[in-house]
């Protein structure tokens, strides 16, 4: 494996950073709050000062950040990722951002002479921490392959898609359907509790059938608890949303289920909950019911109070 970069090392991008060095990389990080660097460097990692130091001495810079605007940061920013690369030299991003913006970062590293593949990533903290994630894939074919065996490494299902920009443009019409998936559980969850059911039985029977999905095996929990410890991060899920919704505009296409989703989460994110699980929806669905549901958890599982 060549030598790496990694630049981001928040909640996905540390389990990230630390899946490449249990492969055997060569790695130098970099996070603006440098305390987060602490346990990868202690397992064999050098923490390098700016981006543009991590990419000098890397020849693939994998980006991890939080959205379009810090990429264009930790790329073209001073002592960024471009300042320092050499000719030659590959970009990942693995951020969730927009397509079109992707398209110019990776023009602009062309003109510097380094290569940009885009590989955005689903499959939450869990995924990241067991290297089990799903990536969505757009570049050059030839990109792709030098880029395959960190990909390789991060996730387990890993899909070309097409040009720059195909990677998020898929991971655009993931977040639309997991957005329906998870308000379908939460949905589902509150009509049984409020109908009298045991939801936790209800939860087996539905898992035997056609309803059965991962965000019911996974996530219908939290939503039956009423407690929505962080997998992702609603505030960046929503993030996410507005990727897919301005893709829809500019494609022409009508998307009532994301924006249903989209103003469901603006509700939860106005009553301060943007740093819980985006399972957090049966929140807003609870808050929505007839007479009204607990939603501090006094009387979490079974109904109303």
């Amino acid at each position: 494996m060549e030598r790496i970069g990694f630049v981001g090392l928040g909640t996905m991008g540390a389990s990230m950073a630390a899946n490449l060095l249990r492969a055997g990389a060569q790695l130098t990080v970099w996070n603006r709050t440098s305390g987060r660097a602490a346990a990868l460097v202690e397992s064999g990692a050098v923490e390098g000062s700016t981006p543009a130091g991590v990419a000098a001495a890397s020849d693939v810079t994998v980006v991890c950040v939080s959205d379009t605007p810090d990429v264009e940061a930790v790329l073209f920013g001073p002592d960024g990722v471009a300042a320092g690369a050499r000719p030659g030299s590959l970009v990942i991003d693995c951020s969730t951002i927009s397509p079109e913006a992707t398209r110019d970062f990776g023009g602009r590293l062309a003109g510097h002479g380094v290569a940009m593949v885009d590989a955005p990533v689903s499959g939450g903290s869990e995924g990241a921490r067991l290297g089990t994630l799903t990536m969505f894939v757009g570049g050059e074919e030839s990109d792709v392959a030098r880029a395959e065996p960190v990909l390789r490494a991060l996730g387990k299902t890993i899909t070309y898609l097409g040009p720059l920009g195909s990677g998020q443009s898929a991971k655009a019409v993931n977040q639309v359907v997991i957005s329906g998936a998870y308000l379908g559980v939460a949905e589902g969850i509150v009509l049984g509790i409020k109908a009298g059911l045991d939801p936790h039985r209800l939860v087996e029977a539905l898992a035997g059938g056609s309803a059965q999905s991962w965000v019911l095996a996974n996530r219908s929990g939290r939503m039956i608890d009423d407690d929505y410890p962080l997998g992702f991060r609603l505030a960046l899920h929503r993030k996410d949303l507005g990727i897919a919704l301005e893709l829809a505009a500019e494609t022409g296409v009508m998307l009532p289920g994301a924006m249903l989703a989209a103003a469901l989460e603006d509700r939860l994110l106005a009553g301060g909950h943007g740093d819980e699980d985006m399972s957090v929806l049966a929140r807003a669905v609870r808050e929505l019911a007839e007479p009204a549901m607990a939603p501090d958890g006094a009387g979490r599982g079974r109904g109303p109070v």
